[in-house]
């Protein structure tokens, strides 16, 4: 795995605006980076893809045990009223469509596993499309080594789960919903309804805030139409505390992601797994923060809930060395053993390893020079070579 520089493409920036790819930079920052791109041989990219299987794998192995446990189900803060609906979800099988594992490697040794977004990743579109855009440009250009590839068939397996959604699963429309703005969700929404739509599975856009309900306790659309189908990028966490969550289970929606991807999108995961496969290779030991756990002269706070860094601190020898503000905490807290990201140059870099559908299915990278990975921490390209 290497860190190599490369020349921009001169026009890449009019083929975000043409693309709609309008994140590309943030609060004047920028977000998507290609003076440099990350290179790894086939066997990396296949050990990356066996050992994303094996540890989503092992993530539903965890669903299986939490919800036959109420003391489990206490332990990851479901709210006792949401407990049925999120076992059915699990008991009936409702189809997922993709999660993201966030993974610190080098390239050699032992990948580890620090997170899994489960139920709102993003960092989608760039990772699916644009950096796909990248290769073929840069390929054409003369820029790579001849027979390059990238670990990237996240577009196809989209567009075939829909279509498997469509067909085999009985969704005959699907609504598409997240929160009012932000750029990012919006783009993340967008591409994937843009997928549906080419897998033949008619589809309908709306905010959150917009889901009425229904005189039958539906939930439904701004033209009243109930929803039977939806996406939403918004997580489970929210959802199942807020005034709508007593009626989940009675408003008759398949929902992706699925409500049993509240447990494995929750840290409270990771002490989890490391209990359940004590000392595997791709693990960091990780525990409830209160309960007993061993001594560890390095370690990383978490939240139950957190996203994109926030709230997260990280301990050495009893003294705070980094941490990042935010709105979470209350539910409860993990710890996890630190395990340092790589360094390229003056910056860490995070995998982040996507599945659809239950199949890994291709990488994106992210840069930081702080060592908690954050919302505007930068995304680069990759590619491969045999």
């Amino acid at each position: 795995m290497k860190r190599i520089a490369i020349t921009e493409r001169p026009n890449w920036q009019e083929k975000a605006s043409e693309y709609g790819f309008r994140f590309h930079t943030m609060h004047g920052e920028p977000y998507w980076c290609e003076e440099a791109y990350y290179q790894f041989t086939l066997p990396q990219i296949d050990y990356l893809e066996d050992t994303t299987r094996e540890l989503h794998q092992m993530c539903l192995q965890v669903v299986e045990k939490v919800v036959n446990s109420d003391a489990l189900m206490t332990k990851f803060r479901i709210p006792k009223h949401t407990w049925d609906f999120v076992r059915q979800s699990w008991k009936t099988s409702q189809p997922s469509l993709y999660s993201r594992l966030d993974l610190a490697w080098d390239g050699k040794g032992d990948a580890r596993l620090l997170e899994n977004n489960a139920d709102t990743p993003t960092s989608l579109y760039e990772a699916a499309f644009f950096q796909w855009i990248w290769l073929e440009d840069q390929l054409n250009a003369g820029q790579l080594p001849a027979g390059s590839d990238q670990f990237n068939s996240l577009q196809e397996k989209l567009i075939e789960r829909f279509a498997a959604l469509h067909q085999q699963h009985g969704f005959s429309w699907l609504h598409f919903a997240c929160c009012r703005d932000t750029d990012e969700d919006r783009g993340t929404v967008q591409y994937l309804q843009d997928c549906a739509t080419e897998a033949g599975l008619p589809t309908e856009f709306l905010y959150i805030d917009e889901i009425g309900l229904g005189e039958k306790g539906q939930f439904t659309d701004v033209h009243d139409q109930v929803i039977g189908n939806l996406f939403k990028l918004y997580p489970w966490e929210f959802m199942l505390r807020e005034m709508f969550s007593t009626k989940l289970e009675d408003a008759g929606v398949r929902w992706l992601e699925p409500a049993w991807k509240s447990i494995i999108s929750n840290k409270a995961l990771l002490p989890l797994l490391w209990e359940m496969f004590p000392n595997h290779p791709n693990l960091l030991p990780a525990y409830f923060a209160e309960d007993d756990f061993p001594p560890m002269d390095k370690y990383v706070v978490k939240p139950l809930f957190s996203r994109e860094g926030a709230n997260i601190r990280i301990v050495e020898n009893g003294e705070e060395i980094a941490r990042v503000d935010g709105p979470y905490g209350e539910e409860g807290m993990i710890v996890q053993q630190f395990h340092e990201l790589p360094k390229f140059g003056d910056s860490y870099t995070l995998i982040g390893s996507w599945l659809i559908d239950d199949q890994p299915a291709g990488i994106g990278l992210r840069e930081d020079r702080a060592l908690i990975t954050q919302d505007l921490s930068r995304f680069y390209p990759h590619a491969f070579i045999e």
